[in-house]
């Protein structure tokens, strides 16, 4: 059997409780500028920016409320460009992380942002490496401090879209289990999904390879143990540090694996309902994962990835025995007693299911899916969403 893939991560990560203050030292090897993107509140966060004063780098704050759109990424690269920032900081959930990606390798090539988008742009290819980029997230579940993609959203075409390259891949990663401490229960829920998610497509998926198989076992060990604990208690330094574990597992695993269907679906949901990500994941996952069963099933019930399934419900559910629909029940109830809303609050009807199958036939994480799936499946999937 040849095995033949890539792997490809930052050139750091940094681990540790407390590592989050190191950003100042790391940021003096990159300059004297940096552009630090944050979310709208910076006051848990002082500690780290003091931290990056005290080391000699003057900074640009570049705060931004929700996530990140064309408009926006055109504002920060401008203001990146303008105030010769060396390097860019991001401190903040998933949002942050994307727009900071964006922007310091928007900084670096000529043109316009929609030369480089795919889907409402020109899909061309980035060429020069960005500025120097540090990520730090303060949540535990889109693993996005370690990915080379960008969600950006274009409200004028009702739709997100990714901006990909191995040029946005951060210098340094540093991951703080104690910033996550501050995040609302809600938000702990629906990251954690997130990254749930972010570890079961991966391994299902038809690009799956050794490196990422052992970092999304690992990682959906954790969740298991430790995301019901987050959510019920702040004060969980064991749950804290699993989750965001977990979190930097699925980014490296989805960076150099592909997702599926449930990726596939919340790419066109996410331009279309005002629902957090996570949330969409969490609604779709168990759907998928039946429907995905029974779809290889009914083609080929000796398909590599059916044992597969059979794995993650082991994992999931700590039992030896453990079938592939124990893993679909197992989801669907840690989704119920996280509280996740069903998507139909959200604004979800079925007569847009039509419109979004189309749409998602076409999105690049459905291309890794471990089946293609079937306009009539892809709906059944929509329905138990509802």
């Amino acid at each position: 059997m040849t095995i033949k893939f890539e792997f490809i991560t930052p050139s750091r990560i940094l681990v540790g409780e407390g590592k989050a203050h190191e950003a100042g030292r790391l940021a003096k090897e990159f300059g004297d500028i940096a552009l630090v993107i944050t979310g709208s509140s910076t006051g848990r966060i002082k500690t780290i920016l003091d931290a990056i004063q005290a080391n000699d780098v003057m900074y640009l704050s570049f705060p931004i409320n929700k996530e990140p759109t064309v408009e926006i990424i055109q504002r920060g690269v401008e203001l990146g460009i303008s105030s010769g920032c060396q390097m860019v900081i991001a401190i903040g959930g998933g949002s942050v992380m994307d727009a900071a990606k964006a922007i310091a390798v928007l900084m670096t090539n000529q043109g316009e942002i929609s030369d480089y988008l795919e889907v409402i742009g020109k899909g061309k290819s980035l060429l020069m490496p960005g500025v120097p980029l540090i990520t730090i997230p303060t949540t535990a579940g889109t693993g996005a401090e370690v990915t080379r993609n960008a969600v950006i959203g274009s409200p004028e075409h009702n739709v997100k879209v990714s901006l990909r390259s191995p040029h946005m891949l951060a210098k340094v990663a540093i991951i703080d289990p104690l910033l996550t401490y501050s995040m609302p229960r809600n938000v702990t829920a629906s990251t954690g999904m997130d990254a749930l998610t972010q570890l079961i497509e991966p391994f299902v998926s038809n690009q799956a390879n050794p490196l990422t198989d052992a970092l999304c076992k690992e990682g959906m060990d954790r969740v298991a143990r430790s995301l019901v604990k987050a959510y019920q208690g702040a004060e969980d330094p064991a749950a804290r540090i699993d989750m965001s574990m977990a979190s930097l597992m699925s980014g490296l695993a989805l960076a150099n694996a592909k997702l599926g269907i449930v990726h596939g679906f919340a790419s066109v949901l996410g331009g279309m309902l005002n629902a957090p990500h996570g949330v969409i994941c969490a609604r779709l996952l168990p759907p998928s994962m039946a429907v995905n069963v029974a779809a290889i099933q009914k083609r080929n019930k000796y398909d590599d990835s059916l044992p597969r399934f059979d794995l993650v419900a082991r994992i999931l559910t700590n039992h030896p025995d453990a079938s592939a629909n124990d893993g679909v029940a197992w989801v669907e109830d840690l989704g119920n007693m996280l509280e996740i809303p069903s998507l139909s609050r959200y604004g979800l009807k079925t007569n847009d299911f039509p419109t979004i199958i189309e749409k998602t036939t076409v999105a690049s994480s459905t291309k890794g899916n471990p089946v293609t799936l079937s306009a009539e499946e892809m709906a059944a999937i929509l329905a138990r969403a509802l």
